[in-house]
């Protein structure tokens, strides 16, 4: 299966269990793959062929910046729902939801959730 990959897309959200991650808010990163049929595309330079980039981003945009979720396992899985039922060509997708300053005591890069989700046949 061919990818469309988005990396590192940077928001800032409100999710977390602490009160202050939903009062303050913090940094999110997110990767995103598509998992989808490119040759159609490659073939015609049609963007009907393909899936938008630009549509992608602002649907992930919309739920990481929008409403609050306690998990990051939540917000990945709003986002995987988004995608698979919002484009007609895709056939699965990876979610990864990155929290690079999560309020836990510690030296660490990053927390991170990542997920894999097919559409339903």
């Amino acid at each position: 299966m061919d990818k469309i990959l988005l990396n590192q897309l940077q928001f800032y959200g409100f999710h977390g269990l602490m009160p202050e991650e939903k009062r303050l808010g913090q940094r999110f990163i997110v990767d995103i793959v598509l998992y989808t049929d490119l040759r159609k595309a490659g073939q015609t330079d049609d963007m009907l062929d393909s899936i938008h980039y630009g549509e992608v981003y602002e649907m992930v945009k919309r739920i990481v910046e929008g409403e609050s979720k306690n998990l990051l396992e939540a917000v990945a899985e709003d986002i995987a729902n988004a995608l698979l039922s919002s484009f007609n060509r895709l056939n699965a997708c990876t979610v990864k939801v990155i929290k690079p300053d999560p309020p836990i005591p510690g030296h660490y890069k990053s927390v991170e959730v990542e997920i894999y989700r097919e559409k339903v046949k």
